[in-house]
């Protein structure tokens, strides 16, 4: 079963995953062709991402209007939902929303703002060694979401909520 895990948002990514196995990792097709020449998703750009990938089942991160943004950047926000919504609707796509603490909880971060992009890094450098350098810089962040946005919604699904929980670290023994 091929999942799509995505982090809306012009510094969002779209996760490709055969099961947990990491197949690609995309940053979300932009433009700066908006008003004001704001970055915006390209849909023909999203098309052609989607029609590669042969996505069965996609877990898209819900979001909303945050505290403090003003009218364009909400509007600009809601557009990307909107059409990411609806290209995955045109391709028969199952779409399942994760909110952010429900998705962190699944795959072991810690709720909280507090370095949680780069604890999405290190924990997708964790799952997927081999692959590490898709995460290596800071502008991956959002790759990273992405690809733990698929894990989450796939075991969710499975057999109900699966927490994963990072172990503890030993206690120095006295």
């Amino acid at each position: 079963m091929i999942v799509l895990g995505v982090d809306i948002g012009v510094r969002g990514a779209i996760a490709v995953l055969d099961g947990t196995q990491l197949v690609a990792v995309h940053d979300m097709p932009c433009l700066d062709d908006g008003p004001a020449k704001r970055r915006s998703i390209n849909a023909p750009l999203l098309v052609d991402l989607l029609v590669t990938s042969h996505a069965t089942q996609a877990f898209v991160e819900h979001v909303a209007a945050r505290p403090g943004e003003g009218p364009a950047g909400a509007f600009a926000f809601g557009r990307s939902r909107g059409l990411i919504e609806g290209v995955l609707a045109s391709f028969c796509i199952p779409v399942k929303f994760l909110t952010p603490p429900q998705w962190k909880r699944i795959v072991g971060i810690p709720p909280g703002k507090d370095r949680a992009k780069d604890m999405a890094r290190s924990e997708a450098i964790r799952r997927w060694p081999g692959k590490a350098a898709l995460f290596s810089r800071k502008a991956d962040e959002g790759k990273a979401e992405a690809a733990l946005i698929a894990v989450a919604g796939i075991l969710r699904e499975s057999d109900g909520v699966i927490l994963v929980r990072r172990p503890r670290e030993p206690r120095a023994t006295e």
